[in-house]
């Protein structure tokens, strides 16, 4: 259980001294769990398969070693080695016991910081670390666990260059995990040629991180490299082009240049700059397909991966979004990858800042298993938990759920123009919506209008629902349209019209609020408190609620790996993907497709503002109906009463999402 304190005063009381504690540790042992038995190898709680915090924090060994990565990113001549800062119980190895690893790898820990209150590596006057983020060395050092925190190479302590998920950045932790299995080089300093050896690890490594760091699990995991048992990736990129770029359409006003030089350390800089040259050269900003993105697409590799994933994603997360997780978790399904997953109705947020203690307690049993070999059944347990309302969960065995199949919905014109239905029948030949690219419009504009006209959007609704219907999974759009321009940008949003109370998801906390009272998770010392600020959700009243959206550039409607430019008055057909998501339009509810041009703040308009003209029989969306076409016909049969009356004013609750982040996991991740 957490203990609680209040304002900023910090206490916790050991849990053991050293000495009581490798007594302990002995004394709880299973029989046989010194010797090589793989499914019970730490401290067990008394008569439970769980580990049980025996191990002195205080007196844990504290280290840091230098790893061999085996490039020369900075092209200095010799090869570059990366920081390691490792935090591990003393007594195991004195017992003649290895243990298991919990790995982060960041380029976080000196520039912007870990966690809800941006915590960064700290270090004594003879640079032995002190501090380390989060709290995963405080609840899991005193458990048998060794933490490891990776600096990726160019940052903090590490030498090398920034990729920004390309080889340099996934070798960084790579080769870790291959020192710990005795396959790598480590030195005692950064420059010396004293070795050091991971003798106390058993190699089994378990990698997790929010962002950035949880992106560097998915391209370390996609390798297949030996040791590393599972992984945990949280609101983390699957493909680094899918970060910038959307089917052409860029979704921030730079590229990854400018993340190298945001996170390196200052003496990196100096030495990268051919480095970021490549960065700028290999990845223009027309969105074409180079082989620097080949080389940052870890989905194409799903095939490699040996870890489990427990993967955690917010389904409004607007800076990592979601078609990084669908895109990812469906290649790991195909490749029978063992999979959990956590879906929130947050933006980008740690679990440990939404759900903290059922995080903590299924993250612990998550390692056990995986990690320490414990039966503890977890990896029987229902597959998914989705967040349906603010703080209330439901779960699925499999997720999508196996009655999950995609429909095919088409819009049809209405009374008016802009406002039309959404049905199972095709329109009619000819008939056509028409609507002009405003990029100082976003999807909060368009879903507020959807019930009248207006110029900016074209927007397709169904009937009151008189059953509630599921979508699970990944969607898409077709759509055949006719630009008045060259250049052209659409988005497609999928929208619940209807009376909710939701996280919001677009204030500063993208659906927390953090609180001054702190609760502590682990042992704590001096210098590196288990102590964190509490959070509750932040919920606003709404009338509608955007569940799913997409972008692409027109000019991709032939090839996703290249643009060119369009011929006014042509017809171009292009199939849009939607970020995965979860979501119930209840009944009385009505679902809606909208069709649009920039979505303001998330995508970059084009060079033009061009009037688009949609052809609505041969424009149609795939979504993943639980129950499939069979439950959209029950919901859209009959009638019911609408429970959201339409409004002709602006009337979304949600804060109107903020100028596109350039920086996955900044400095509040």
């Amino acid at each position: 259980m957490p203990t609680r304190t209040r304002g900023t005063r910090l206490t916790y009381r050991s849990l053991v001294v050293a000495a009581v504690a490798a007594l302990l540790a002995v004394l709880l042992l299973p029989a046989g769990a010194q010797g090589a038995s793989p499914r019970r190898s730490g401290p067990l709680a008394s008569g439970s398969l769980e580990s049980s915090p025996v191990y002195s924090y205080e007196n844990a060994v504290r280290e840091s070693v230098w790893v061999d990565t085996g490039l020369d990113g900075d092209g200095d001549g010799r090869s570059d080695r990366v920081a390691v800062d490792i935090v591990r119980p003393g007594e195991p190895a004195g017992q003649g016991r290895k243990i298991p690893v919990i790995m982060d790898a960041s380029p976080y820990y000196s520039c912007c910081g870990r966690g809800n209150e941006s915590q960064l590596k700290t270090y004594d006057a003879d640079g032995r670390p002190v501090r380390f983020p989060l709290h995963y060395d405080n609840y899991f050092v005193p458990r048998g666990y060794a933490f490891v925190a990776v600096d990726l190479a160019g940052t903090n302590r590490s030498d090398g260059c920034v990729d920004v998920g390309g080889r340099s950045d996934v070798q960084s932790a790579k080769a870790v995990i291959d020192w710990l299995n005795g396959r790598a080089r480590g030195y005692t300093t950064r420059t010396g040629s004293e070795r050091a050896t991971a003798g106390w690890s058993d190699g089994r490594t378990g990698m997790i991180g929010k962002s950035y760091d949880g992106t560097i699990a998915n391209g370390v995991a996609a390798t297949g490299v030996d040791g590393l048992r599972t992984i945990v990736p949280i609101g983390a990129i699957s493909s680094w082009y899918d970060y910038y770029f959307a089917q052409g359409a860029p979704l921030y006003d730079s590229g990854p240049d400018w993340l190298s030089g945001y996170v390196e350390s200052p003496e990196a800089r100096g030495r990268c700059a051919a480095v970021q040259q490549q960065l700028v050269d290999q990845a223009p900003r027309t969105g074409d397909w180079t082989k620097l993105w080949s080389d940052r697409d870890y989905v194409k590799d799903a095939r490699k991966v040996r870890a489990s994933v427990f993967a955690v994603h917010g389904m409004q997360d607007l800076n990592v979004r979601t078609k990084q997780l669908g895109q990812w978790w469906d290649a790991l399904a195909d490749h029978g990858v063992e999979r959990k997953i956590w879906l929130s109705q947050t933006g980008h947020v740690d679990p440990f800042d939404y759900r903290r203690a059922e995080w903590v307690k299924t993250l612990h049993r998550w390692f056990d298993h995986y990690l320490l070999g414990y039966d503890n059944g977890i990896d029987r347990e229902p597959m998914a938990d989705i967040e349906r309302h603010p703080d209330q969960w439901s779960t699925d065995r499999v997720w999508p759920p196996r009655t999950t199949h995609t429909t095919t919905v088409r819009p049809g014109p209405g009374d008016a123009p802009g406002v039309g239905g959404l049905g199972l029948k095709p329109a009619r030949p000819g008939a056509t919506e028409t609507f002009t690219d405003d990029p100082a419009q976003s999807e909060t504009e368009w879903a507020a209008d959807l019930d009248r006209t207006t110029s900016a959007k074209a927007g397709f609704r169904t009937v009151p629902l008189t059953r509630d219907l599921r979508l699970a999974g990944s969607s898409t759009v077709t759509v055949t349209a006719t630009p008045t321009t060259s250049t052209a940008h659409l988005s497609a949003v999928l929208v619940d019209i209807g009376p909710d109370t939701i996280r919001d998801y677009g204030s500063s906390g993208e659906g927390i609020t953090t609180l001054t009272d702190r609760t502590c998770w682990g042992a704590s010392t001096t210098g590196d408190s288990s102590c964190f600020k509490e959070t509750r959700a932040r919920t606003t009243a709404v009338d509608r609620t955007v569940l799913s959206r997409g972008w692409a550039d027109l000019g991709t409607y032939a090839s996703a790996g290249h643009g060119r430019p369009l011929t006014p008055g042509r017809a171009y057909t292009i199939t849009i993907d939607l970020a995965a998501t979860d979501h119930v339009v209840p009944a009385g509810h009505r679902l809606a497709l909208i069709v649009a041009g920039t979505d303001r703040d998330l995508i970059d308009p084009p060079d033009s503002a061009p009037t688009l003209t949609l052809d609505l029989a041969r424009t149609s969306a795939k979504l993943p109906f639980t129950g499939g076409t069979g439950a959209f016909v029950r919901a859209t049969a009959g009638s019911a009463p609408a429970t959201a009356t339409p409004r002709a004013v602006h009337s979304e609750g949600v804060t109107p999402p903020r100028p596109a982040h350039r920086i996955p996991g900044g400095s509040r991740s």
